[in-house]
């Protein structure tokens, strides 16, 4: 059947949604209390929801049944995927700006694939290959826009492509941990440690008095909330559960596409204006996807 042979992909399609909803959400609660504070409480969250979920579905609230090589590759993936590369992230919108982090964010699906072919033995289709290239294409259309300055700061630019090899290194990282393992389990081992590591940082920077404060914000929380039940919560379990089904470099190309999905949420949200650019850059990536699926 279509839905059972193209499960991955539809998952992936699915977390691009789930991520178009947390970026709304945590962009509403940053504005007002940080990112470094949603980031921790968000990923605290997800740790609570994650367990709660798990006592209720297998008895246990945290993994316990899981091996020694799911806690050291799925850990090393919270590391890098739910720390550094969000961190990285994060600082380049402060350097260079969203829409030219978002760009270069843009090669995280075709790093995925590089990576994926040199860790994972993973070898795309040219029918992938050419998804993945129209999909990204039409994203880096969309997001690119008439004022993109093309002479960046270097500095910017790499904490943009550390950003884009985070991402892309913590899903190969999660492949290599999870195995048949449930994603949800997974999920959690990821969530704690990067969790553990901005606790860490919260602390090292003496900005923990900042958290308290976000939390007595009930605004601030309720949107923290929906975005983390979104986001670390639904959206990396889902994602997991879409790199156990598929390629690893096809996932992320259709994960990718939040920023295509998010363009009218965005606009009615935030009331931007939708240009006929960020059209015809949708169109090709909806194209894009579609050869996924053929």
């Amino acid at each position: 059947m279509f839905f059972q042979s193209h499960i991955g992909e539809i998952a992936s399609l699915g977390v691009a949604v789930c991520w178009t909803m947390s970026a709304l959400y945590f962009e509403k609660a940053g504005h007002k209390v940080g990112s470094l504070s949603v980031n921790l409480i968000r990923i605290f969250l997800a740790v609570i929801f994650l367990g709660i979920t798990l006592l209720f579905t297998q008895g246990n609230f945290f993994p316990t049944d899981a091996t020694f090589e799911n806690w050291f590759w799925l850990g090393l993936s919270g590391v890098v995927g739910f720390f550094i590369g969000d961190l990285l992230l994060f600082q380049s919108y402060i350097v260079i700006g969203s829409r030219t982090s978002q760009l270069v964010m843009s090669l995280a699906p075709m790093l995925t694939a590089v990576i994926g072919w040199f860790f994972l033995s993973e070898i795309l289709s040219l029918q992938s290959i050419i998804g993945i290239v129209v999909s990204v294409s039409g994203v880096i259309i969309a997001i690119a826009g008439k004022r993109l300055k093309l002479n960046i700061p270097f500095k910017g630019f790499l904490y943009a492509l550390g950003g884009a090899l985070g991402q892309a290194l913590g899903l190969i990282l999660s492949k290599k941990g999870i195995g048949d393992y449930d994603p949800l389990a997974a999920t959690q081992i990821r969530a704690i440690f990067g969790f553990a590591c901005f606790l860490i940082l919260m602390i090292y920077l003496k900005r923990m008095n900042r958290v308290v404060l976000a939390m007595k914000d009930l605004k601030s929380m309720k949107a923290i909330t929906v975005g983390t039940i979104f986001g670390p919560f639904i959206g990396v379990t889902l994602s997991l559960f879409a790199i156990q089904r598929t390629h690893t470099g096809v996932a992320s190309a259709l994960m990718a596409l939040a920023p295509i999905i998010i363009i009218i949420p965005s606009a009615i949200m935030f009331r931007e204006k939708i240009t006929a650019q960020q059209v015809i850059g949708a169109f090709i990536s909806m194209i894009g996807a579609a050869v996924f699926f053929i």
